[in-house]
């Protein structure tokens, strides 16, 4: 009876009972003190919380300048990305920006800064040179001699010691002339003369003698070019006839592509082009293997005048410059790997010669009327860059010097007239062998030279 009235009163006592049983009113405490604990907690986290939404509100409206921060995102485009231009799979360097200030800017092409004399440092008097658009009577050597044709005779003139030769007179009959000239490549001394009977000449200058003389064209040889042992003839036949000079039997093979005299000729520097340019207003492309009975690889005929002006590129391969007479006035360059045309620019008037510079992307052409000047372009925006005047006919051919930095011209006036219109490169400038030294000296040539 104790032991009941004991469990119902809640009392336990260690020394009285087998186990601990406890209050109820003791939990009862202990779970409302847990309550208000957790409540205080809230009201607190509920009122830092207030303070974090307060603080973050005006943090976002010092930095994005308004409240309403919903419609914001940091590093978003707040206008449409503009579309990219070009091939965006091939243009890997495509930038994006949304205003003009993010555009990255070109680097702008460097400007021709250097110094362009007007006047020709030079003048040598040249009296009887016939004035026939369709002949190439000046020719300048590796070894730095220049070789003119004055109607019969052959000069030549030593541009660094001043000193002047008269290598051959061509006086079969009165109507016969000196129609075409080309020193060999490669620094040596033999000058190939073709004259109006139709026969290229093959002479040694070093000694004063003529080596052979060489058939193949029924009427005068108006063009020459070498390449190596190869010397290509185009006459007024129509014809290009190909000498092997190392054989008796020099005729290699004889092309048949032009309808009227033929002009232009000039190989391609690695040797494996030939192109001509003929009175039928053609240009036309040979292979080097290219037979008697081939045809060429391409005849254009873009050209509305005859196509004298030929000039192979120095800086890129398989570029060419042509250009032609009084009802074209255009240069035009092609890619004669595949016979297409790049550009054409007109002129104005005739174009009688062309020579690239062998140190810029430039390249001057010679005109006749109605200024009869020289003109210096930028390749390949084709700007002008100077015009040099000075002779008083057309000026029909041109010729640059070993080193680079001076080109002559050759006039229907009788005068050449020598140009330091071209750069010389860093090599040629520390060069003392080849480079027309004296060609500047004043106490050497002072005045006008006559070359007979």
């Amino acid at each position: 009876m104790q032991a009941k009235m004991n469990f119902a009163n809640g009392n336990s006592s260690s020394s009285t009972g087998d186990r601990f049983i406890p209050n109820r009113s003791l939990m009862d405490m202990e779970r409302n003190s847990h309550s208000l604990l957790r409540s205080n907690s809230c009201d607190s986290d509920s009122e830092t919380g207030s303070v974090n939404e307060e603080y973050r509100t005006a943090l976002n409206s010092e930095i994005l300048g308004t409240d309403n921060t919903s419609k914001h995102r940091v590093l978003s485009f707040k206008d449409k990305a503009p579309t990219p231009k070009g091939d965006t799979v091939n243009n890997l360097k495509v930038l994006y920006s949304s205003s003009s200030t993010g555009r990255v800017k070109s680097k702008q092409t460097k400007s021709t800064s250097r110094y362009i004399p007007s006047a020709p440092s030079r003048i040598l008097d040249a009296p009887d040179i016939l004035d026939d658009y369709y002949l190439n009577l000046l020719s300048w050597s590796d070894t730095n001699v220049l070789a003119v044709a004055l109607s019969q005779t052959v000069y030549l003139w030593n541009a660094a010691s001043g000193s002047i030769q008269e290598l051959y007179t061509f006086d079969d009959s009165a109507q016969s002339h000196i129609s075409s000239l080309s020193w060999v490549q490669e620094g040596g001394t033999h000058l190939a003369i073709g004259t109006s009977d139709g026969n290229t000449r093959l002479w040694d200058t070093a000694a004063s003698k003529q080596l052979r003389c060489m058939d193949g064209h029924s009427d005068r040889v108006s063009s020459l070019s070498w390449n190596k042992h190869m010397l290509s003839s185009g006459g007024r036949d129509s014809n290009i006839v190909n000498h092997d000079v190392r054989v008796a039997n020099h005729k290699v093979a004889t092309l048949s592509g032009h309808s009227q005299e033929v002009c232009g000729l000039s190989w391609s520097p690695d040797g494996l082009t030939l192109a001509s340019g003929g009175n039928d207003n053609q240009l036309c492309l040979w292979d080097a293997t290219t037979s008697s009975t081939s045809q060429p690889r391409y005849s254009m005929t873009d050209h509305q005048a005859a196509v004298k002006a030929l000039a192979w590129s120095p800086h890129e391969r398989n570029l060419l410059a042509t250009g032609a007479g009084t009802a074209d006035r255009t240069i035009k360059f092609w890619n004669t790997q595949t016979g297409a045309l790049l550009n054409s620019i007109d002129t104005g008037s005739q174009v009688c010669s062309l020579a690239w510079n062998p140190n810029e992307r430039e390249i001057l052409s010679s005109h006749g009327f109605a200024r009869n000047q020289l003109c210096l372009w930028n390749y390949p925006t084709m700007t002008k860059i100077k015009e040099l005047e000075g002779h008083t006919a057309r000026v029909l051919h041109t010729a640059v010097s070993p080193d680079g930095g001076t080109v002559v011209s050759a006039g229907a006036d009788e005068t050449l007239r020598f140009w330091n219109v071209f750069d010389k490169s860093e090599k040629a400038k520390g060069s003392k062998s080849k480079g027309p030294v004296e060609l500047n000296s004043v106490s050497r040539f002072g005045k006008t030279m006559h070359i007979r």
